[in-house]
Order: structure tokens, then C-alpha cells, then sequence
């Protein structure tokens, strides 16, 4: 069997590559649908819901996850033009117009929020939570932030992720193109560049402040990287990074110390220390010693890899997929956009909902439930909507 990193090359060589999968994984369903209800759970804070989601089982969170996935996606989306030879102008800019999408998304997720807060402004409690999710400046002058935050330059706390995927799916041609032709070179440029951003610590400008984005799309691009390269060895039916069994050891220790970490106080404090100690007198950088989430430091980058290669591996999670009670959270996955949208929108509501009521375990439980309720109403009345042209394809799933 030829090795992945030389499909590349066939078409110099007079050999065509083979045909793509046209069926579709479920696993990457159902993970991007349990990553979307994990999300919406923790863009409400203060429940004891978000104890159970990933984020407290290790260094990563489903954030890290998703990202992963939608370049998996975007492999298998856009991917077969890019494997069989040089894609057409149109074919090229499908990620393109899939970036106008999410454009218009997000200006609707803000400005949907904006009307919120401009609505409540003067209840007890709001005007902090403005501030503290950068919202204030929006409140005081919308006019004069309107453009800044439709051209991505002020961020809202819980809803600054879309400028992230939209600058992916911007730079999505040239990266699939790359890992197409040459994948071990864009792994090793999209390393080199993710280990100069972080250890610079090289921000995406922000407008009116200077916090930099929460999601540094020059750091993140290595998990869409990867995930790109996976989704195409999906598509040639192989494994981008081969089944080994020491690999796989390493995968589940790292795993089973950051559980460790996250749950014994103890190991924590210990851990930090040492990390500390590391970065102060031994001068390593903190993209090894932090758990920093905008540059993607190394150990959540390690976890959420190491996560990947275990479920990969492990023939239970494809048998979860096809279960029919994965169904609802694989209905979730196909339709991560809207799902996405309406689920940011929602868990504003929650948070502005908690803020005017007292604290209530009976409030978080109703707001946790029925917004996932409607999360999978939006799910299911969506995938009515596509179903017609998803008859038409053996579809992949869609990126981001």
C-alpha cells in the first residue's frame, strides 16, 4: 500500500488516485454534536452541568475538539478535488463562501447579543457582565463599534469563536492544497508557525482594546492542519498516523495523568509548581508550561491529539456512532452551524436569566434542558431542509 504523504506525487507519475469514500464516518457526527452540547453547557458558567463536560476530565476542551473536527470535515468536504489534481476557480472558492456564511452568522450571533444587553443595561448586574464580556463598548457607542465588529476587530466573550473558523476557511485553499501535495511540509510549516506565534506570543489585533483574539487563528491553524490531513486519510479509506501500540500507551498515560492533574488538588499544585519553576528560572517559554487556550500551549495541544488517536483507535466509538441513540447528537454534528448559532444566542439568554434571578440549581437545570431542547428542534428541522439535496450526494460532512 503507498504511503499517504506520496499521493501527492502520483499524478507526475501517470497513476491516478483512487477513488473517494463516499461514506460517511458517523464518528465525527456524533463527536462535533457531544462537542456542541459540552459547549452550550459551559457558555452558561455556574451551573453544576459544566462539572461534566470534558474540560474537567483534562487540559483541553471541546473547543479544541471542534476545531480538530472541522478541519477533519474540511478534508472530506473539499478534499477529493485537491487529491485528484488542480481544483477549478469554483471549487476553490467553496471554502470561501463558506466563510461569507459564517461571516453573516456571527454578525447576527452579535448583534443579536448587543440587543440584549442594550435592553437590560440598567438591571442590576448586567452592566458588570458587559464589562466583564467585553460588551460595554458596545453598549455605550453600537454605531461607532458596528464596523469593528463586523470586520472581527471587538470580540464578545462566548461568542468569539466564528472569527476563528472564518479566517480558517479563508486560508482553507492554500492549506488544502498543501496537504495534498505535500503533507509532512505543511505539518512541519503549520508546527513551525504555531510554535513562533506562541513562544512570540504574536497577537491578532483587536479593536477597541488590544487583548488580542481568545482564539489566535495563527496558533488554532495547527489543529485544522491536522484535522485536515486526517480527514484525508479518511478519504483514501487509511490512517493519517498509524495504528502503534506504543504510540497508543502514551496516548492513554498522557490522558490518565491529565485526569490525575484536574482531579487530585494535590498533583495540581505540585504540577503548576514545577511548571512554574520551569518558566521562571529555567526561562522555557510558556507555551510548554501554561495551559494557555489562545495560543494552544502544549499541554491541552498534547491532550486533545492524544484524545483523538485513543477514540480513533478504539472500535467501540465507531460502534457508538451507528447506535440509534447516537442519533440525536449525530443530528447535532451534521448541522454544527445553526446548531452553533442558536446555541450562542441561547446561552446569553441563561446568562442574562441567572443574572436577574437568584441562584437556583431548579433555573440552571430548566435553562440547561430547554435550550438543548431547542438545540435539537433546530437540528431536526434543518435536517428536513437538506435532506432533499443530501439525496443527491453520498455526502461528507460539512466543514466548520
Amino acid at each position: 500500500m503507498m504511503p499517504f504523504w506520496r499521493l501527492g506525487q502520483i499524478k507526475k507519475r501517470g497513476r491516478s488516485v483512487p477513488n473517494p469514500i463516499r461514506t460517511r464516518d458517523h464518528r465525527i457526527d456524533m463527536l462535533r454534536g457531544i462537542a456542541l452540547v459540552m459547549i452550550f453547557i459551559n457558555h452558561i458558567p455556574e451551573t453544576a452541568w459544566e462539572h461534566f463536560t470534558s474540560r474537567n476530565f483534562g487540559f483541553s476542551d471541546a473547543a479544541e475538539g471542534f476545531v480538530l473536527m472541522s478541519g477533519m470535515a474540511a478534508g472530506l468536504a473539499y478534499g477529493a478535488v485537491y487529491l485528484r489534481g488542480t481544483p477549478t476557480l469554483a471549487e476553490v472558492l467553496r471554502p470561501w463562501r463558506r466563510a461569507v456564511t459564517l461571516w453573516w452568522v456571527h454578525c447576527i450571533i452579535i448583534f443579536s447579543v448587543l440587543a440584549m444587553f442594550l435592553l437590560l443595561i440598567d438591571q442590576p448586574g448586567i452592566h458588570s457582565m458587559a464589562y466583564d464580556r467585553n460588551i460595554l463598548f458596545a453598549v455605550e457607542d453600537p454605531a461607532k463599534l458596528s464596523i469593528g465588529m463586523a470586520f472581527l476587530g471587538h470580540h464578545f466573550a462566548y461568542a468569539d469563536i466564528l472569527p476563528l473558523y472564518i479566517v480558517l476557511m479563508l486560508a482553507a485553499p492554500l492549506l488544502l492544497f498543501a496537504c495534498a501535495r505535500w503533507p509532512r511540509r505543511a505539518l512541519a510549516g503549520s508546527i513551525l508557525l504555531w510554535l513562533c506565534v506562541g513562544v512570540v506570543k504574536l497577537k491578532m489585533p483587536t479593536w477597541p482594546t488590544d487583548y488580542g483574539w481568545s482564539f489566535n487563528p495563527m496558533a488554532w491553524q495547527l489543529l485544522f492542519v491536522a484535522g485536515i490531513l486526517t480527514g484525508y486519510g479518511l478519504r483514501q479509506g487509511r490512517r493519517f498516523l498509524p495504528v502503534n501500540r506504543l504510540a497508543l500507551q502514551l496516548a492513554i498515560g498522557y490522558l490518565v495523568f491529565a485526569l490525575i492533574w484536574t482531579k487530585v488538588p494535590v498533583v495540581a499544585d505540585w504540577g503548576g509548581h514545577a511548571l512554574w519553576l520551569l518558566y521562571e528560572y529555567a526561562g522555557v517559554p510558556s507555551l510548554f508550561t501554561a495551559f494557555d487556550k489562545c495560543f494552544v500551549s502544549v499541554p491541552r495541544l498534547l491532550h486533545i491529539l492524544a484524545l483523538a488517536y485513543v477514540l480513533s483507535v478504539l472500535p467501540v466509538v465507531k460502534a457508538m456512532s451507528a447506535h440509534p441513540w447516537a442519533t440525536p447528537f449525530c443530528l447535532l454534528g451534521r448541522n454544527s452551524l445553526p446548531v452553533f448559532a442558536v446555541g450562542s444566542v441561547l446561552a446569553y439568554v441563561g446568562q442574562l436569566t441567572k443574572a436577574l434571578q437568584p441562584p437556583s440549581a431548579l433555573l440552571d437545570a430548566a435553562l440547561i434542558i430547554s435550550g438543548l431542547a431547542v438545540l435539537f428542534l433546530v437540528a431536526h428541522l434543518r435536517e428536513k431542509q437538506r435532506l432533499p439535496k443530501a439525496a443527491q450526494f453520498a455526502g461528507a460532512p460539512r466543514a466548520a
